[in-house]
């Protein structure tokens, strides 16, 4: 993703989900989900999960590149309370920059 997207938009299934808090991924019907807040320029990520049937898909990783990408183009950093989304982050370092 390269422009931001409206909140709502989808592009190859994923959406923001503003209304509840949450960037969404939508896979064969199944939906992964990094739960948000933003506040003063950042996106705080306070849980992501994928459901049963995507977990060792990759779907989470999918999930939070798009989030990262979607961020970056918003000028926003991520500051991640959620495990798997600190994790994330460390293991990409074209992200990095982005945390805090």
């Amino acid at each position: 993703m390269t422009h931001p997207q409206p909140a709502g938009s989808t592009t190859n299934g994923f959406r923001d989900n503003a209304a509840g808090n949450r960037f969404e991924l939508e896979i064969d019907g199944l939906v992964a989900f990094a739960d948000y807040r933003r506040r003063d320029g950042l996106l705080i990520i306070t849980h992501v999960e994928a459901p049963v049937p995507l977990r060792g898909t990759g779907a989470a990783d999918r999930l939070m590149r798009a989030v990262a990408e979607a961020a970056r183009a918003e000028g926003l950093s991520i500051r991640p309370l959620c495990g798997y989304a600190a994790g994330w982050l460390r293991t990409h370092r074209e992200f990095r920059d982005l945390a805090v």
